[in-house]
């Protein structure tokens, strides 16, 4: 068997990640607000990426050079300039404006009267990784969802997946180029074991080596960190934390991980805004830095 080295995100990604978070809401106490809201968002996406128009679509034979020299053919820096952004915000927030509480409801005025330039400059932070002004940057994760949406709608367009990355972008996105948001280790009998980068922007995914880090693709001081079992419990299958932190020693990064073998449902993306408390953990330690790429989290620094 030969499982493909790069897979598209399907038509209902968002709907079974707004399902997942749900789920997720309900076990993590904590941040079981923070959670439900995120799955109110993942739910606004689905319907704003099947109910509205792209707000715009590029010529048929756009993507065919890139494919066929093996770069990204949606390039996330290449391609902000063309994206209507502000048609996706909008469609974005008609989906979720009556699901949202009141703590969040101030949000989407803002968001509707900011400026357009503001709007650019937001996106532009977004797709680089940075944090932005802390006067905007609790607008950043809804522009980020945004972003999201367009960029799924875009992976629709392509006339097949690209192939796995190599050379020195083999960490990168294939479709976009953006870093991931963590990786998953698949128990499925037709790709049992093997271990897929997902990308924080578009949700593609791509066969990456296990126990290779993630950034410098060094093996020799990985280690795989985890929370504690709370005390009483027992750590098994039951109750064994899913999210793992694969931390490399020779360029003191962590990229999240996530065994299908401890919880099938996984999702990347949501697991990894469930997961907080150990990036507070390794945050704590100062040992590693981050290197996982989710453009809902707005981490100052």
């Amino acid at each position: 068997m030969h499982p493909p080295e790069v897979r598209l995100p399907g038509d209902e990604h968002f709907a079974r990640r707004a399902r997942r978070l749900e789920t997720l809401a309900q076990r993590q106490a904590p941040l079981a607000e923070f959670l439900a809201f995120m799955a109110r968002l993942a739910h606004a996406q689905q319907a704003a990426l099947e109910q509205a128009p792209p707000g715009w679509q590029p010529e048929p034979e756009a993507f065919r050079l890139a494919l066929e020299h093996g770069m990204p053919p949606l390039n996330a820096q290449a391609l902000q300039g063309d994206i209507a952004i502000r048609r996706e915000l909008e469609a974005l927030l008609d989906a979720l404006e009556l699901h949202v509480g009141e703590a969040q409801r101030p949000l989407i005025p803002a968001l509707r009267e900011l400026p357009e330039a503001t709007l650019k400059q937001l996106v532009a932070q977004l797709l680089a990784g940075e944090a932005g002004d802390p006067q905007h940057r609790g607008l950043m994760p809804l522009v980020a969802a945004a972003l999201q949406v367009a960029w799924l709608r875009l992976t629709r367009e392509l006339p097949h997946a690209p192939a796995r990355p190599s050379g020195e972008v083999r960490t990168l996105c294939p479709c976009c180029g953006s870093p991931p948001v963590a990786s998953v280790i698949e128990s499925d009998p037709q790709c049992s074991g093997v271990r897929y980068l997902q990308c924080g922007l578009c949700a593609t995914q791509w066969y990456f080596e296990r126990s290779l880090c993630s950034v410098c693709e060094q093996s020799g001081k990985l280690g795989y960190l985890s929370l504690a079992p709370q005390a009483g419990e027992e750590e098994d299958e039951a109750t064994a934390e899913v999210a793992q932190a694969e931390a490399c020693g020779d360029c003191g990064s962590y990229l999240k991980i996530f065994p299908r073998a401890l919880d099938a449902e996984v999702e990347p993306l949501a697991d990894d805004l469930a997961s907080l408390a150990l990036d507070l953990l390794l945050g704590e330690e100062k040992r590693y830095r981050r290197s996982g790429f989710n453009p809902l989290l707005i981490a100052e620094g």
